[in-house]
């Protein structure tokens, strides 16, 4: 059992396909979050309660940017929307983990893994950091945010130094794909390969 985490825009996304791709399975914990309010789904149904018809779109879908601008920046709101949504993720691993070979190494991709005081349940936990600036201009050009919106979702996660204190592994990924690639094989190779 693998935790990985790592800030927005750090590549933990990036970690978590090279680990599949070495053999690992992988359950992203912000998929099964996107799955918790599908349209029709109860979790939707709570969320649309908790926040009101403006977070849906004119298709009966979560319109996850009108819901972000609610919640960014209240802390209150954001708390009602993990209690939504974190017990309904948290179920779903538990299956997902309970169908894996018990060989398997299973990484659990879980970006708030700090936040949510999870380190302890992992044996291993993998940490990817990136330089904020970087992130920043990830952010700006893979998910066309603003420099001032991604510093603000980068401010709303937990610091670089509290990840740190957490980690079995870091990952620095500061570097090119390929970099990573073999940051993540040497890890693969020292760390999970042979447990």
């Amino acid at each position: 059992m693998v935790g990985l985490t790592g800030g927005i825009g750090a590549g933990k996304s990036a970690v978590a396909n090279q680990l599949a791709a070495l053999g690992a399975i992988v359950i992203d914990a912000d998929r099964l979050a996107r799955e918790a309010v599908v349209t029709g789904s109860e979790g939707l149904a709570e969320v649309v309660a908790a926040f009101g018809p403006e977070v849906l779109a004119a298709d009966g879908a979560l319109d996850r940017a009108a819901l972000a601008s609610r919640v960014f920046g209240d802390d209150a709101a954001r708390r009602r929307l993990e209690g939504i949504i974190h017990p309904r993720v948290r179920a779903r691993t538990a299956e997902l983990i309970a169908v894996a070979p018990p060989d398997a190494v299973v990484v659990n991709d879980v970006p708030l893994l700090v936040e949510a005081g999870l380190a302890g349940a992992y044996e291993l936990v993998i940490v990817v950091l990136a330089d904020e600036k970087t992130r920043i201009a990830r952010l700006v050009e893979d998910r066309g945010m603003t420099p001032d919106e991604a510093a603000a979702r980068i401010r709303a996660q937990a610091s670089d130094e509290q990840r740190r204190e957490v980690a079995d592994v870091v990952i620095v990924n500061d570097g090119t794909m390929d970099d990573l690639r073999n940051k993540v094989d040497e890890v693969w190779r020292e760390r999970l390969a042979s447990a």
